[in-house]
């Protein structure tokens, strides 16, 4: 089974129209989304993804989604999919409205689908030439509104690499395009805060977390301890990166702006720790 697609109450296929072409997701971008990872066939971390689902609708000012609706969409795709290892991904739009950015009140659009994927084990990244506006009016929110992403990703791609890095608008270090990053060094991995206008990415917590609880030294940064200068130091071999997301769990980076760079023993662990525990701790 390949691609498994349900839109508001029904599996549709992948070239099937399911959505209203004045759909307010399509026109404008008006919408939120969640990526789960898919374990067996079932999805990881799902009660958080769906929080923070409902944080980003609020913070676009839209009504809270349906928790029901969105789990039947999630139940329907997973039981089609079988026992997968895979994403799942989760949209929810402000539904049919106007070619404009006004909205008009109406009820919002789901969509669920899910599909087969295999992690890479190391990731190749690249600067970006744009920073991230910490600042902007969806700043930490996951959106539909992913041009800028695309964009700095296909840039990446272009370059050699899997995943773009911004620094923020006062030159801090900040995410990729749909990850969160950590730098090694000092015998640590240390974090951007969500300050700089990152994701709170749901790996990035766990990481956090769990590291915490055995024991590694993972923490988030002290202010201005990470500027965008400290992938110099990545380069020159002085530092190591660790990616974290949904499509990578905790990724180590082994190739940044065309040049090899090493995997830290920290970022390592890291991983170790990741990969056995999101299978012991399904929805944590």
């Amino acid at each position: 089974m390949s691609l498994v697609i349900w839109a508001d109450g029904r599996l549709v296929g992948q070239g099937e129209g399911a959505l209203s072409a004045v759909d307010h997701g399509i026109t404008v971008g008006d919408g939120v989304f969640e990526t789960c990872t898919v374990l067996g066939g079932q999805a990881f971390a799902l009660t958080r993804h769906l929080q923070r689902l409902a944080r980003s609708a609020a913070g676009l000012g839209l009504e809270a989604p349906d928790e029901a609706k969105v789990r039947e969409g999630v139940q329907a795709v997973l039981a089609e999919s079988g026992p997968i290892e895979g994403r799942l991904r989760i949209t929810v739009t402000a539904g049919i409205g106007p070619l404009g950015s006004g909205r008009e009140p109406g009820a919002q659009t789901v969509v669920v689908a899910a599909s087969p994927a295999v992690m890479a084990p190391e990731g190749r990244c690249a600067r970006s030439p744009w920073t991230r506006n910490e600042h902007s009016a969806v700043a930490g929110l996951k959106t539909t509104s992913y041009a800028e992403n695309v964009v700095a990703l296909a840039d990446a791609i272009a370059k050699g690499g899997d995943e773009s890095l911004f620094a923020n608008t006062v030159g801090m270090l900040c995410e990729g395009t749909g990850s969160n990053v950590f730098v090694e060094r000092g015998g640590e991995l240390v974090t951007p805060t969500l300050d700089s206008g990152c994701l709170a990415g749901i790996t990035r917590a766990l990481v956090l977390e769990w590291a915490a609880e055995e024991g590694l030294p993972v923490r988030e940064a002290t202010e201005g301890e990470l500027p965008f200068s400290v992938l110099d130091e990545v380069s020159r071999g002085e530092a190591q990166l660790l990616l974290t997301s949904s499509g990578r769990n905790a990724q180590p980076v082994t190739w940044l702006d065309g040049v090899d760079v090493p995997v830290g023993e920290v970022s390592k662990a890291a991983r170790e720790m990741f990969e056995r525990l999101c299978r012991e701790r399904l929805d944590p």
